[in-house]
């Protein structure tokens, strides 16, 4: 995660993940691409219908609209791991662990930064998405 992201589009990231958990048993994307226009998580899952996509983001938009706080917490790798998945945190990571919270809704390791709720987010869009090689793509904004 470049520490130059954009707050509003990193934390939205974290939404969409726990989102797709959520509502389609998905894991975590694997990858991610955050940038200040537009952005990409991908997940290693299916194809999703175009009203799955926008059941997806009228979820997104209701946990934004909810004013979550985001905080941070610091915790030893082995609790993390208790609390939340691990899959992206570098093998060499040791000691404590820096934990970012959606409010109640979302918990996982991150060094990036992020807005202080969810309200200064704006409106969550999804723009396209793909399904190649079993990996579904999505591609989304946030407009003010």
């Amino acid at each position: 995660m470049k520490s130059y992201a954009d707050p509003r589009m990193h934390t939205v990231e974290h939404i969409l993940n726990r989102t797709m958990v959520t509502l389609f048993g998905s894991p975590r994307c694997f990858s991610s691409h955050i940038e200040k226009k537009l952005s990409k998580c991908d997940y290693n899952f299916r194809q999703l219908e175009e009203e799955e996509i926008r059941q997806l983001e009228e979820r997104v938009n209701k946990i934004i609209e909810k004013d979550l706080a985001i905080t941070e917490e610091f915790t030893t790798k082995e609790e993390a791991e208790k609390l939340c998945t691990m899959a992206r945190l570098p093998k060499h990571v040791t000691g404590n662990v820096r934990l970012i919270c959606v409010g109640d809704y979302d918990i996982c390791p991150c060094i990036g930064t992020h807005v202080h709720t969810t309200k200064e987010i704006g409106t969550f869009k999804i723009t396209t998405w793909t399904h190649k090689d079993d990996v579904l793509r999505i591609r989304f904004k946030v407009e003010a």
